[in-house]
């Protein structure tokens, strides 16, 4: 085929604990994910010579990352480069906690088998470009633990996200940076692959609620909007969504948020449609 689409899913943390700091430094984590059918497209077109572009809203300035996560993926894969041009619908926002640059990632390795270019036989080695890009390889709802690499199938309640996002954007190596010792309360006689009811709250709240107003006052809004089941920043932020068991009590939300904060990007999303 002349051109085709392979479509890269947002995902969201239904919960984010932090358990420990191990000695590299980095933290161990227990998250339950669930994907959602918010999704970048990649377009593949037969060209003379090799080029990614990024367009759409959520797009960089130029249509490319300096520091682009699909370059690094040829480059440490040492995958000889196709004459092909992969242009990247950004539909996902960025440093949102919605795992935009993993998901390309993992959409990436699943075109490049299809191509047959290159086939990645353990997802665990993907981890080098970023921890949730197995997961997204994985492509099922799962309970992360780790640093992203023990992955345990889950299946999780279909909900009706509302999704927003304030203007700012959370790094995430910025908030991995933050957490401190006081941040870590985790009962380690609870991390087993069950999920238990310890298994609530995003431990990263506790520090953008010091750093970041906008989310503050989004968390504030959304833990009282009517039929809410629960509300919680995704990953290291900066998006925030509730929870709904049906598509219109999310729609009537929708409508309260547009009101109260018409600058934000917002988005109802549903979970249980992709495996």
């Amino acid at each position: 085929m002349d051109k085709f689409i392979e479509l890269s899913p947002a995902k969201i943390n239904l919960f984010l604990k932090f358990v420990s700091k191990r000695p590299d430094n980095y933290f161990n984590i227990r998250s339950g994910v669930t994907l959602i059918n918010l999704f970048d497209k990649i377009n593949v077109i037969q060209k003379s010579s090799f080029g990614i572009f990024y367009v759409g809203r959520f797009a960089p300035v130029n249509n490319l990352y300096d520091d682009c996560i699909l370059n690094k993926l040829f480059k440490l894969f040492e995958i000889k480069k196709p004459n092909m041009r992969f242009i990247i619908e950004k539909n996902i926002p960025v440093q949102a906690g919605l795992g935009s640059a993993s998901t390309n990632a993992a959409a990436m390795f699943r075109l490049l088998e299809k191509l047959n270019i290159f086939k990645i036989n353990n997802f665990k080695d993907a981890k080098v470009l970023g921890s949730d890009v197995p997961l997204f390889l994985n492509q099922k709802d799962c309970l992360i633990r780790g640093i992203g690499e023990k992955i345990t199938n889950k299946k999780y309640p279909k909900y009706f996200f509302l999704l927003v996002k304030p203007n700012s954007n959370c790094s995430t190596k910025k908030m991995y940076s933050l957490i401190t010792n006081n941040h870590i309360d985790y009962n380690l006689i609870n991390e087993n692959t069950a999920i238990n009811e310890f298994d609530i709250e995003n431990d990263f709240e506790k520090i953008v609620g010091k750093i970041n107003a906008e989310v503050v006052n989004i968390l504030n809004y959304l833990n009282n909007l009517e039929n809410v089941k629960f509300s919680r920043m995704t990953g290291s932020g900066s998006c925030c969504y509730a929870a709904f068991d049906s598509k219109y009590a999310a729609e009537k939300a929708q409508k309260k948020i547009n009101q109260r904060f018409p600058q934000y990007w917002n988005f109802i999303a549903e979970n249980n449609l992709l495996n």
